[in-house]
């Protein structure tokens, strides 16, 4: 990027900008490059001149994530404070930026009197994240609702896609190549007169069953068809194990905790183990919800 372009993008672009600011771990060595946008326009400008051979990562509430300890050589793009709109259409639809929390839309949802939309107070991440993962909860799933794609391309050209040019499966998505979500248009039911938002249940819910307010990415693993991965973690024994300062859960042990001395590779080290003891045990191999990116020391 030269002088002059860096002089007409609005936000701001920062160097050797450390992950663990940026994660919900509070892991990860430094990206090369991190930029946070000011608005859609600016990002699609930023990426226009963005060099072709740099490799970029996007990054909403950093959750679902493990950045190594030797971070990330490339350009972070990091939309949560900028592509943030959200508003219903004049047709019903409801127009959703890649950078708005999903527990914003659950609530604004649950405002606009919009039904099928309470299981997103329980994903803890961006609507980015969540329409490249199909994450859900609660029985819920992102693409259930979803009818249109706004994409942006390498070149910051935004395109816009049918929902049925994608495949999409449990946690699964198929993305082409060089490009990402900007927005989507949902379509939610209305509210039946008198029906309740069960947000607050749901979170209830959440908050029994999960170590909210410790350090983790959410669920590390995807369920195996027909089972629990906490029940499998727990079967082998590994509920409340650590190695080196990550531990898994002891009040849920599909989720691993990290403190202030745990690095990228104690998590991933766990990962691998509890994956091998699972395996041993029951011949199941366990997926990775989270992504693993950047480089080891």
């Amino acid at each position: 990027m030269n002088v002059a372009s860096r002089q007409s993008i609005k936000g701001k672009l920062m160097f050797d900008e450390p992950m663990s600011k940026h994660t919900s771990w509070r892991l990860g060595g430094p990206a090369d490059r991190y930029y946070v946008p000011v608005d859609l326009q600016d990002l699609q400008i930023f990426l226009a001149d963005l060099d072709s051979g740099i490799d970029i990562l996007w990054v909403g509430l950093g959750s679902n994530m493990l950045v190594r300890d030797g971070g990330f050589r490339g350009q972070v793009i990091a939309p949560l404070n900028a592509l943030n709109e959200i508003h219903l259409n004049p047709d019903g639809s409801l127009y959703v930026e890649s950078g708005v929390s999903c527990a914003k839309l659950a609530k604004f949802c649950r405002n606009e009197g919009l039904a099928d939309a309470d299981f997103f107070a329980g994903i803890p991440g961006t609507i980015g994240g969540a329409l490249a993962m199909n994450a859900g909860a609660f029985g819920g799933e992102t693409w259930a609702s979803v009818e249109r794609l706004f994409m942006l391309d390498r070149h910051g050209v935004l395109l816009e896609r049918n929902a049925d040019e994608f495949e999409v499966g449990y946690r699964r998505v198929s993305l082409p190549r060089q490009e990402w979500f900007a927005a989507a248009l949902f379509r939610f039911k209305q509210r039946a007169a008198g029906e309740d938002s069960n947000i607050r249940q749901l979170l209830r819910q959440r908050n029994a069953t999960q170590p909210i307010g410790q350090p983790s990415c959410g669920s590390v693993f995807k369920n195996p068809a027909g089972k629990h991965a906490a029940q499998l973690i727990e079967a082998v024994g590994l509920k409340g194990y650590c190695l080196g300062t990550a531990c898994v859960s002891d009040k849920h042990a599909n989720f691993i905790i990290s403190s202030a001395t745990t690095t990228s590779q104690d998590v991933e080290s766990l990962i691998e183990h509890i994956r091998a003891s699972v395996m041993a045990k029951f011949s199941i191999r366990l997926e990775t919800e989270v992504r693993i990116v950047g480089e080891e020391l």
